[in-house]
């Protein structure tokens, strides 16, 4: 969900990686992971946020923080140059709190919403998200909603405007790729990720708008905050945004995933659509000004049918199979997941998605082989842990 601001880790781009990154022309990348407590035996969320801070190594804890729920936690990688740096530290993280989360006597679950019914938890005690509750009600239902969200550096804040700008039609296609909740309190919703529809119920949930400049940017936002429709910029959840503390563009993926390597897909992707969308921007390309209600359509899309069914082709405006726009987006940003080194290992995973489907599509999988909803949450612990 990300109420809070990221973790110190996220992206804190330090003087010696930013001049190696403008010295070798390359972007740095940073990714934050939300993610459930669940009963060591059973299905069911608790909260245990607390204990499992508690047990933390104190090699990861000022990359770990505190969620809305007292069910949830989150992590934020440090920013990285190498994807193979990222997948390291982003490995560390997952591992360091699945071990934390086991001594406190639970386990650390990569999903998008709770898939067992249970009780509802309650906010951590911080006075942003008690006001945050006063105002918005019970927007965020059950334990919590997790997502991912990927930092791509830029080179300023009015260039970061344009890179949203042209990230607009491609957005949907990543929320697709990480739908990862087709289960709520029990049972299948008919979606791949009906985190994004009970998500959808914030009032700044949804695409950006096209941007005029920075400065129509910072009006929007002084606008919202002023309406009461967010308490700062903090609650700005577009699905892509410029961070408020660092030089990054922040896509906001949509579930978090299930297994790194999915994570680290769809980090190498977002990395090169920004670096591929900044020389259009340099080159003084205008970006799509595609139509809201097209991009809401297929928004809805993706957390219907996830990467199994149907999405939008941008520039046709029809239907087409999600893969083979997933596809597209591979093929359109290869030039610059070669240029960052990206290429082989985004190939390998690439094709390891093609072959196992998201997380969606192997939740369901698992229900139709006779499993349970502890079967699927016994194999998402595992698989968020990296022990498969």
């Amino acid at each position: 969900m990300t109420t809070a601001e990221p973790a110190t880790g996220a992206t804190t781009i330090s003087d010696k990686l930013a001049e190696r990154a403008e010295a070798q022309g390359l972007l740095t990348l940073g990714v934050e992971e939300e993610y459930l407590l669940v009963d060591a035996v059973e299905p069911r969320t608790v909260e245990a946020v607390d204990q499992v801070f508690e047990a933390l190594g104190t090699d990861i804890r000022d990359s770990v923080q505190h969620e809305y729920m007292r069910s949830q936690i989150e992590s934020a990688s440090p920013p990285e140059l190498d994807l193979g740096e990222l997948h390291d530290a982003m490995w560390r993280l997952r591992s360091g709190l699945a071990t934390a989360a086991e001594s406190a006597g639970v386990r650390l679950v990569a999903i998008g919403a709770a898939p067992a019914a249970g009780p509802h938890a309650r906010i951590v005690d911080k006075p942003r998200y008690h006001q945050m509750r006063e105002l918005f009600g019970d927007l965020s239902p059950g334990a919590g909603l997790n997502g991912m969200h990927v930092h791509v550096s830029v080179p300023d804040p009015e260039t970061g405007v344009q890179v949203l700008n042209h990230l607009r039609p491609w957005l949907p296609i990543f929320q697709a790729a990480a739908a990862n909740s087709p289960l709520f309190a029990g049972h299948d919703t008919g979606y791949a990720s009906w985190r994004s529809m009970l998500w959808e119920r914030w009032p700044t949930v949804g695409p950006a708008p096209y941007l005029e400049s920075h400065e129509h940017y910072e009006t929007l936002v002084a606008d919202l905050i002023a309406s009461g429709a967010m308490l700062d910029e903090g609650m700005l959840y577009w699905y892509a945004r410029l961070s408020a503390n660092y030089p990054t563009v922040e896509i906001r993926m949509g579930d978090v995933c299930p297994s790194l390597d999915d994570t680290i897909l769809l980090a190498a992707l977002a990395r090169a659509l920004v670096a591929t969308v900044l020389g259009d921007v340099r080159e003084g390309k205008p970006a799509p000004n595609v139509p809201h209600p097209l991009l809401m359509a297929a928004h809805w899309r993706a957390a219907h049918d996830g990467l199994e069914g149907l999405n939008i082709d941008m520039a046709t405006r029809e239907p087409r199979p999600a893969w083979k726009l997933m596809r597209q987006l591979f093929d359109y940003v290869r030039p610059e997941l070669e240029r960052h080194g990206d290429l082989d290992r985004a190939t390998v995973l690439m094709g390891r998605l093609r072959s196992h489907g998201t997380g969606a599509a192997r939740q369901r999988a698992l229900l139709s082989q006779q499993g349970s909803v502890a079967d699927v949450v016994d194999w998402l612990a595992r698989t968020t842990a990296g022990t498969r």
